[in-house]
């Protein structure tokens, strides 16, 4: 696989980053401590390169049609600055990713999906715009993502934004976006502001042209106090994410799996008016009762030992196989194992006692409520 470098690539040398490929990325998997990194962001704040995701301009007349048609959610009633997070399918009811959409404007939308899916999603939405006004322009290349998250993630971005537009900031709804000026590298510049994440905390995520981002990326370090602000990798945001209870593709989402026994099919959209991809196959699955009374559904299971669960490990039942781990660890903040995992429907409910096959000892879990973390507000 060919790998690509971020434009920050040089920021995590010099801070002894070590990296991992990631959807044909080489990205930070930690700096020092993943553990530290983890409750750097639970308690203060963290920075995370998120550059390797995908941006994508979706613009014209149809815009807002063609999204209702090109994914499952009803993206044509969102307000202009708001974000909604929804799903691409194939014709079969197959995810191909799930992403945020922002609505820039009333015929202007920014399409994010993950990284090793970018391209995929990019040619997918081109292929899907031929019968409408739309022009799909794929800037993933060009541009940068940083994110800032935790409690003291507003407290640091502030510092870096004149007085007067503060309450841009402060005033930023979650899964909202505005743009705001930054003064970067000594400079002032209009950048894209998400209060949006992946961690289970209040935070932001900054866009970026690839050019500017080192100097985005130092000034928001420089700005914060010691010990204030702890550059994190992907090892910290899979056990953050994973304690707010969000799905990863590849691991509880893929092509093979379907909305509905994933949990996600509230962000459906079958009664909007028109056709969209995968509509008829999701509306048989739903019919057939998919993750609810039949096949497997997602869940998430409390360890009641020490041991961790992961991913591909089988879910037992009185020593039979009723499921498979997609992610699982322990919680660094709540100080037990946890996971998620699709086991069979009739073990889905909230309290049930199952097993997780540890290379052989059956380990107790629970079946608990996701998330499994939930931050103080």
């Amino acid at each position: 696989m060919t790998e690509n470098y971020t434009a920050l690539y040089e920021e995590h040398k010099k801070l002894g980053a070590s990296f991992t490929d990631f959807g044909g990325w080489q990205m930070p998997l930690k700096y020092s401590s993943e553990l530290a990194e983890h409750h750097a962001v639970r308690k203060s704040a963290g920075i995370f390169d998120l550059s390797h995701m995908g941006e994508v301009w979706v613009t014209g007349p149809d815009a807002a049609a063609f999204l209702d048609y090109a994914l499952v959610g009803k993206i044509s009633a969102m307000s202009v600055g708001k974000a909604k997070y929804s799903l691409i399918c194939n014709d079969e009811g197959g995810i191909i990713d799930d992403l945020i959409t922002y609505r820039r404007g009333d015929t202007q939308f920014l399409v994010v999906p993950n990284a090793g899916n970018a391209k995929t999603v990019a040619e997918s939405l081109a292929q899907r715009a031929a019968d409408f006004d739309v022009v799909v322009e794929d800037v993933s290349a060009a541009t940068s993502l940083i994110a800032v998250q935790g409690p003291k993630a507003e407290e640091i971005l502030l510092r870096l934004v004149p007085a007067a537009q503060h309450e841009l900031v402060m005033g930023l709804k979650y899964y909202a976006a505005v743009q705001v000026p930054f003064l970067v590298g000594g400079s002032s510049q209009e950048l894209l502001l998400a209060r949006t994440g992946y961690t289970g905390e209040d935070g932001f995520e900054v866009f970026i042209n690839n050019d500017d981002a080192p100097a985005l990326w130092q000034s928001i370090v420089a700005i914060a106090d010691e010990g204030e602000l702890t550059p994190a990798g992907l090892a910290s945001r899979d056990s953050l994410r994973l304690e707010a209870g969000m799905p990863l593709y590849g691991n509880e989402l893929s092509i093979d799996g379907d909305p509905f026994a994933a949990g996600l099919g509230g962000i459906v959209a079958l009664s909007k008016e028109g056709d969209f991809v995968g509509k008829a196959a999701l509306a048989a699955k739903k019919e057939a009762g998919a993750g609810i009374s039949t096949g497997r559904k997602l869940v998430g299971l409390k360890g009641l030992g020490r041991r961790a669960g992961r991913g591909h490990y089988t879910v037992l039942k009185d020593g039979a196989v009723v499921g498979e781990v997609t992610s699982g660890q322990p919680s660094p903040s709540l100080g037990y194992p946890v996971a998620m995992a699709y086991v069979d429907v009739e073990h889905s409910e909230i309290g049930t006692a199952l097993d997780i096959d540890l290379r052989g000892k059956a380990e107790p879990f629970e079946v608990v409520a996701l998330p499994f973390y939930k931050r103080a507000k």
